[in-house]
């Protein structure tokens, strides 16, 4: 009876992975359904991200901790999302896209639901440094998934994908809003609301995902070499950038220009509308101008952007500064992560974990950066830094083409 069952179980685990052998050999990345699912995941991501910022100042009213112990749970974040990003692509060879970013992004909503409840600090350090793990672990893997899927297609599609991270977080973010203020519901019940949301869409789209996730060459994690390591290069710098701006551009616009506080957040408003426009129209204007045009002439105005930001007296200059830099900055970091996809230095399951692990680093020493020169000089000259290492990018760029094209 036991060697019965015993070699049932066998046979089923036999047809069992060949049936998931041939499903994947039959699986069309090219698909329209799995570019759509793609686009999802990306959706998701961006939408959970969005969902736990306002999470945020609760947390700390149910801790009672001051800015300096929020500030090291926050890094917890980022320290998770670090730790995972190198292993992903390893995690993606080897179970597939679909098995992960399934996982991963139902993982993610419970865990947005958990940081809606938790109060205890003790539970909160584990429950952080997850859902940083899992946000870094959607990250790499979509993107995996994002550059198999736009090679196979042979047309432009990673500016589009990277935008639906933005439209997701727009969406987290402005339904948070209605949720809670229009229509007067607890911040704990509209984080149940976006957990379902995020839920569903995963579940709605799983069947679509790649049950592959690329090569790793045999190998767990690498060093980025080659081409790979002056595109991690420049995603560090691109991510830098964003983060900057992010924190930086409202303490910029009322301590240094004399903005009042109600118009702190504009600057960064008109930056990330810019970011998101370029973006949604971004793989039509690379097939029409071509990638090297948009990534240096992109970094060119980006950098005039930052002069204008910082030189010029007349505010609507200013705004068109702030627009500016988002313009050019755009399609940088989706330009560049299809050249993965090209680039015969590091497999794919290597290539985009190496390239997004430095990106994330970007956004971590970014805000710090600033703020150590911004306090041993001026704001003026930590402005001037990031137009610095936007000319840098502009350099560092061209050296890849000569490379690559």
């Amino acid at each position: 009876m036991f060697r019965s069952v015993a070699l049932a179980f066998c046979l089923s685990n036999f047809y069992n992975r060949r049936t998931y052998t041939l499903q994947a050999a039959d699986f069309n990345p090219a698909d329209k359904w799995t570019q759509h699912a793609t686009r999802a995941i990306f959706f998701v991501g961006g939408f959970g991200a969005a969902s736990w910022a306002p999470l945020v100042p609760l947390l700390r009213e149910r801790l009672v901790v001051g800015e300096d112990v929020l500030g090291l749970l926050l890094l917890c974040i980022g320290v998770g999302s670090l730790l995972t990003m190198p292993l992903s692509g390893a995690a993606a060879v080897r179970l597939g896209c679909r098995r992960v970013l399934t996982f991963a992004s139902i993982s993610f909503a419970l865990l947005l639901f958990l940081l809606s409840q938790v109060g205890e600090i003790l539970l909160a350090i584990p429950v952080l440094l997850l859902f940083g793990a899992i946000m870094g672990c959607i990250d790499v893997v979509a993107n995996v998934q994002a550059v198999i899927v736009e090679k196979a297609s042979g047309r432009r599609l990673m500016s589009g994908m990277h935008a639906l991270w933005s439209v997701g977080g727009f969406a987290g973010a402005g339904l948070f809003g209605v949720w809670v203020g229009w229509l007067g519901l607890t911040p704990a019940l509209s984080t149940i609301i976006a957990a379902a949301i995020m839920t569903v869409v995963t579940l709605f789209f799983s069947r679509f995902l790649l049950p592959y996730g690329g090569d790793a060459g045999g190998k767990m994690l690498a060093m980025p070499k080659g081409i790979v390591a002056f595109v991690g290069i420049i995603a560090c710098i691109a991510f830098l950038v964003e983060g900057a701006i992010m924190d930086w551009s409202g303490v910029f616009l009322t301590t240094v220009r004399g903005f009042d506080m109600s118009m702190a957040g504009t600057g960064f408003t008109v930056f990330s509308a810019a970011m998101l426009v370029m973006r949604l129209m971004g793989d039509k204007l690379v097939q029409k101008l071509g990638q090297k045009i948009i990534v240096l002439g992109g970094s060119m105005l980006a950098f005039m952007g930052f002069l204008a930001v910082i030189f010029t007296p007349v505010t609507w200059l200013l705004y068109v500064g702030f627009f500016a830099i988002g313009v050019g900055s755009a399609n940088v970091v989706p330009v560049f992560f299809s050249l993965l996809g090209r680039q015969q230095d590091m497999p794919i399951g290597l290539a985009v974990p190496a390239v997004s692990t430095l990106g994330y680093l970007g956004i971590l020493m970014g805000p710090a950066a600033i703020g150590v020169l911004a306090h041993a000089t001026s704001l003026y000259a930590a402005f001037g830094l990031l137009a610095g290492l936007v000319a840098l990018q502009l350099v560092i760029a061209r050296h890849v083409y000569k490379k690559v094209l």
